[in-house]
């Protein structure tokens, strides 16, 4: 072993015990992961699972230009689905069809369920629905 090899060693060695006596409030726990949901006893919020978006722009809407955002209030359950009848506007588009396809949609949207204490429970959330042409 060459003398840095060693000394790298010996240092990382002495500094072990250090980290595992730190105490307070994080004694005892695992060590925090990148995301806050992966943390032990971490709480958070429902998050949308990425992939193709099940809402269907009406074409009629598509073809006349017609663009909005619907805000819909969501309850995701502690599977992470949004069950049909829990799905209502916050805040409309402006334009009823766009808000109804945005609800028809609502029970096809799937999430990361929320954390309490590092366990899934069910939670209402806020979900953007945005109908723009490219």
């Amino acid at each position: 072993m060459t003398a840095a090899r060693t000394v790298f060693r010996t240092l990382l060695l002495a500094a072990l015990p250090l980290a595992a006596c730190r105490g307070g409030a994080d004694a005892g726990r695992a060590p925090a992961r990148t995301a806050a949901a992966d943390t032990v006893g971490a709480d958070a919020p429902p998050v949308a699972l990425g992939g193709v978006t099940p809402v269907e722009y009406p074409r009629a809407l598509w073809r006349r230009g017609v663009e909005g955002t619907v805000v819909l209030r969501l309850v995701v359950d502690s599977t992470g689905a949004v069950p049909a009848d829990s799905a209502r506007v916050a805040e409309s588009s402006g334009s009823a069809r766009l808000d109804s396809a945005a609800l028809a949609a609502a029970p096809r949207l799937r999430f990361a369920p929320a954390l309490r204490q590092g366990r899934p429970v069910a939670a209402a959330v806020l979900q953007p629905v945005e109908f723009r042409r490219p």
